[in-house]
């Protein structure tokens, strides 16, 4: 592909003969033999115009590809069924990645969210309500990089980077989309992107607005004990939840074309949740050892939450000659979150006469502001590419919860439960990476340090933790391609897992009085080692074996207090997180209209966490599971304009902390697509978990701990969308949005 002016560079091209092979539709192919021999530059090159010129092309929908490079795995969606949807489904559909308690998982691990090698820096709810309003249509490619190499932060695990299209072509294009789920509350979402382009500017606009009402139900049990180990008493809870929430999403780019090397983009990502107001409902049912009903209470909560983060990016990009590359990348990002919760609870007697009430209010807040500074230079060096950078991040968080009882509508501050947290952090970075190709053999190593200096104080514990430490994260990828049928890999890589700000905080979030979520401001980083060796056949089947362990791993855990009868989830650091895994994946077509996706693992996975309700001592829980998913894409007329995607999913045993999955997860979901008026409106229908088969029951049993919950959101769902085309809109995308690295230190995991 050639620039606008026609003009292009091949660099690192050995000395021989070639034959060189120039098409454009409409005109005749150009077929010349040239010998090269050091540096070779062309004259003028006219291609003539074919006798069968067309007046336009149209690209319908194809095939969706998977390909492999040396560190990761392309799974390119342009103009295929799943560009239909919106970028989350993508996610969830790209293959390697499992959805999981409302997480995406890549090798049973929390996977980090990039786009364009940036990471987004919103919570896990705020994340999946911007990629449910970004189009699909702008996504070209999801690379999975199970593996990241030096160039990226050593913060986090697995990452999905999210490619958008890059336009070609001078000109402007808009859309408008709309879209209707039905569940069990409504959900709808409304959005238009618009793209302007001339020789040397390119402009790019999105709005996005999603309003929508969720349902949530759990069941939960808690068995509690009295210290000789007998059981004290049995609570079972009815939970429900409806929740209105009302976000909007703007995206602005500015592509300035400087000069023939040099371009400066200008992005701003910018997310307002106004309104996410949950009304909660609660029963619970306290029964004696001898399983009579012996109390009940209710709870009725009502929490309000608003949230606007704002990112602002400034990316200057030139070329150095020769193949060398400098680009230098500035970030802002503030996050401000205001959270109150009002609580009700009315006690009764087994016969339900009123015995008691009790009332509080809590009133939260967290403002965060991240500033980051990069440069990355890339260089040939000889037949060897360097890659080289710097990099600071600093964090700057103040949140804090203020606890209220409610006595006659009159409030009083209860200053042992409230709470202020000061969090300031300080990194600096520097990579070097290297690679080189032979003829059969590509290597890629590189080595990161990273020098971190942090300072908590929380004001009620009266604490300050502070940490100051440098560490060093090297990465190795080797690949032998024997020949065009057989190649294999082998990668090793150590990462580092930094609490997430909303886990520092000291936010508690009431399901009912004795249950809530609290965070933890003496949370410690987790350290990651990884290595895996892969073996491919014919780029269509391949072997994964690897190995993972996580020092100090960070995670959601589940602990009843038997003394108080209270029942909290909190954020900890385990002992460690270990699996061992074998992943074979299929991937072709099985007839020209059939196009198969299969992904199978084998897995034993262990963890080790210290009991904090129970004796001074650790406690484990472990698996050997499979799991199995596929996806299959049809089309179903020969021009492509009418397609579908089923996909499938069997988890049959998995663990989360100290919870056991207790029965078989499994999933369906099929989405239809069909093209009208030249391709100008695009119809879809997506069905999601067909038979509701995708919520299961979880449980919890060790020492003296014995609980359960059966959580049941809206994961059975039809979605109607309808996308109007106008202007040129067979121009390619061009929405390069930038967003931090830093941007999945506010993501917190959830466990309800």
């Amino acid at each position: 592909v050639s620039d606008e002016k026609g003009e292009f560079t091949l660099n690192n091209i050995a000395d021989s003969s070639y034959l060189l092979k120039i098409s454009f539709v409409g005109y005749q192919e150009f077929l010349k033999r040239i010998k090269v021999k050091g540096k070779l530059e062309l004259k003028k090159i006219v291609l003539e115009e074919s006798s069968n010129d067309l007046d336009e092309v149209t690209v319908n929908a194809r095939r969706p590809k998977i390909r492999r490079e040396v560190d990761r795995l392309v799974f390119e969606v342009e103009n295929t069924i799943l560009s239909t949807g919106n970028t989350y489904d993508i996610l969830k559909r790209t293959p390697g990645v499992i959805l999981s308690q409302g997480q995406l998982l890549i090798k049973n691990q929390p996977a980090t969210v990039y786009i364009n090698d940036r990471k987004v820096y919103l919570s896990s709810q705020e994340l999946q309500q911007l990629l449910e309003g970004y189009s699909g249509t702008n996504v070209k490619s999801v690379e999975v990089i199970t593996n990241p190499p030096a160039r990226y932060d050593a913060d986090g695990g697995a990452i999905l980077n999210i490619k958008t299209s890059k336009n070609l072509s001078i000109g402007y294009k808009g859309s408008v989309n709309a879209a209707n789920t039905v569940a069990v509350e409504p959900k709808y979402t409304f959005g238009t992107n618009q793209y302007y382009k001339t020789d040397w500017l390119s402009v790019f606009g999105s709005y996005n607005l999603n309003v929508r009402e969720d349902y949530k139900k759990d069941e939960n049990f808690v068995e509690y004990y009295r210290p000789n180990g007998d059981v004290d008493s049995r609570w079972f809870t009815d939970f429900e939840r409806n929740t209105e929430t009302t976000s909007h999403s703007f995206t602005s780019i500015l592509d300035f074309k400087l000069n023939e090397k040099s371009t400066l983009n200008l992005s701003a990502n910018v997310q307002l949740t106004p309104k996410s107001d949950s009304d909660i409902n609660s029963v619970t049912n306290i029964f004696n050892p001898q399983n009579s009903l012996d109390s009940l209470y209710t709870t009725q909560s009502r929490l309000e939450d608003e949230t606007n983060n704002t990112q602002v990016n400034a990316t200057y990009f030139t070329s150095l000659g020769e193949g060398g590359t400098l680009s230098v990348i500035g970030n802002y990002i503030n996050y401000d979150n205001d959270q109150t919760q009002i609580l009700n609870t009315e006690f009764f007697s087994a016969d339900e006469t009123l015995e008691n009430s009790n009332s509080f209010n809590t009133v939260g807040s967290q403002k965060s502001n991240i500033y980051t500074g990069q440069l990355d230079i890339t260089t040939p060096w000889g037949s060897t590419n360097l890659e080289t950078g710097l990099k600071y991040s600093g964090f700057q968080n103040e949140s804090g919860q203020e606890f209220f009882n409610l006595t006659n509508n009159t409030e009083q501050l209860n200053g042992v439960l409230s709470d202020n947290l000061e969090y300031d952090e300080n990194i600096y970075a520097a990579y070097l990476s290297i690679s080189k190709d032979w003829e059969k053999l590509s290597l890629k190593a590189g080595l990161r340090g990273e020098y971190t200096d942090t300072q908590g104080i929380s004001e009620s514990l009266g604490e300050v933790n502070s940490q100051e430490y440098f560490r060093l994260f090297p990465t190795f990828y080797l690949i032998y391609s024997a020949n065009e049928n057989h190649s294999f890999a082998l990668n090793y890589s150590r990462r580092i897992g930094r609490p997430s700000l909303q886990s520092l905080n000291t936010y508690r979030y009431f399901l009912t009085e004795d249950n809530f979520n609290e965070g933890n401001p003496n949370l410690r980083p987790q350290s990651t080692d990884k290595i895996s060796f892969n073996y491919i056949y014919k780029n269509k089947l391949s072997f994964d074996l690897y190995w993972e362990r996580i020092d100090d791993a960070l995670g959601l855990m589940p602990y009843q207090d038997n003394i108080q009868r209270n029942f909290r989830t909190v954020p900890i650091n385990k002992e460690f997180e270990q699996q061992f895994s074998l992943d074979i994946e299929y991937y072709d077509f099985v007839t020209d209209w059939w196009y198969f996706y299969g992904y199978f693992s084998f897995y034993q996975l262990e963890e080790r966490f210290k009991a904090l309700e129970s004796a001074p001592e650790f406690a484990e829980n472990d698996l050997l599971g499979i799991y199995f998913s596929s996806q299959n894409a049809f089309y179903l007329d020969k021009n492509g304009t009418f397609s579908s995607l089923v996909t499938l999913s069997y988890l049959p045993g998995f663990i989360v902390g100290s919870y056991d999955y207790d029965e078989a997860q499994f999933g369906l979901n099929i989405g239809f697509r069909k093209t009208f008026m030249d391709g100008r409106l695009v119809a879809t229908v997506d069905s999601e978990d067909i038979f509701n088969t995708m919520n299961i029951p979880l449980s919890s049993q060790y020492l003296n701990q014995n609980n359960s919950f059966f959580a049941q959101p809206e994961s059975q769902k039809i979605r109607f969308g309808l996308q109007f085309k106008f202007g040129n809109f067979k121009l390619d995308n061009s929405s390069e949005a930038g967003t931090a690295e830093e941007s999945n230190r506010l993501n917190d995991l959830q466990l309800e």
